[in-house]
């Protein structure tokens, strides 16, 4: 390994993964509204296009130059099968139901987690150059720009950003728990493009976040991101969220909205009724 310190790790990544985020984002922005098709993925609807592994190839590459004993676990070609402390979460093109469509929310996610516990986090916003850096006890910043959570003073006119997992569907907790939402906020928002998410909350353009079981390579820049930009992330619980989870259900927002927030999402998960 080039550098085995762990604060001298963290820097070099941190260059690498804004470099290749760039890259991998202005890449996807060139190709944008310009693709013939795209295969669908899975079985709950989910797509890959040409680009989601052009720019998964070029991240991976340069990362692998620089850290090739790093465990690497992308959105698109799996797991490099390597053990190691360091963990590379990369999703290259969040959003691509979005990109497919022609609708410009998608960026590039890139997260070094440290045993577990994300401590870089770097997404582009390719569409209106946006980059967002988070780094463990340091802070988060949009182009420089030092984030903060922002403190609403009435909830009742919050946007709240939804999240759910491909397999959720339509399971009825779910369903119920979004009508809640949707009824007792100004807005409840669903971009299909997480990590864009995150980084609004980080930014104070959104005022909270309800995951509903949704894991993956495009989760945990954005909870480092929320966290260092002073915010919370919680499970349904009220217990404070750490390490690494198949299976999430969080709430994300400012402090002191804490427990509004697990209000809600208890009302809304009981307020459903099974019919038969």
């Amino acid at each position: 390994m080039i550098c085995d310190t762990k604060p001298n790790v963290i820097k070099i990544a941190k260059e690498i993964a804004i470099s290749a985020a760039l890259e991998a984002g202005r890449l996807a922005k060139g190709w944008f509204d310009k693709l013939d098709n795209f295969e669908e993925k899975g079985d709950y609807g989910d797509i890959v296009t040409e680009v989601d592994l052009l720019t998964d190839k070029l991240i991976v590459n340069k990362i692998q130059s620089i850290f090739p004993e790093h465990q690497i676990d992308t959105e698109e070609s799996g797991h490099n099968n390597n053990e190691s402390d360091w963990l590379w979460l990369v999703d290259p093109l969040d959003g691509t139901n979005n990109y497919a469509i022609g609708l410009p929310l998608f960026t590039c996610s890139i997260t070094l987690l440290y045993q577990n516990e994300p401590v870089l986090g770097v997404v582009y916003e390719p569409v209106v150059d946006r980059l967002f850096v988070s780094t463990l006890n340091e802070g988060a910043y949009c182009n420089q720009k030092r984030l903060f959570v922002n403190k609403k003073n009435d909830l009742k006119k919050a946007t709240i950003g939804w999240i759910q997992g491909h397999k959720v569907q339509q399971d009825q907790r779910a369903v119920h728990l979004r009508q809640y939402i949707d009824i007792n906020c100004k807005r409840m928002m669903r971009l299909w493009a997480p990590t864009l998410q995150w980084c609004m909350l980080a930014k104070g353009d959104l005022d909270g976040i309800i995951l509903y079981n949704s894991e993956g390579a495009d989760l945990y820049s954005g909870i480092l991101m929320v966290k260092e930009a002073g915010g919370i992330v919680i499970d349904f619980e009220g217990n404070t969220f750490t390490g690494m989870n198949s299976e999430p259900y969080l709430i994300a927002c400012h402090p002191d909205h804490r427990d509004y927030f697990i209000d809600m999402v208890n009302k809304g998960m009981s307020s459903h009724h099974y019919n038969g």
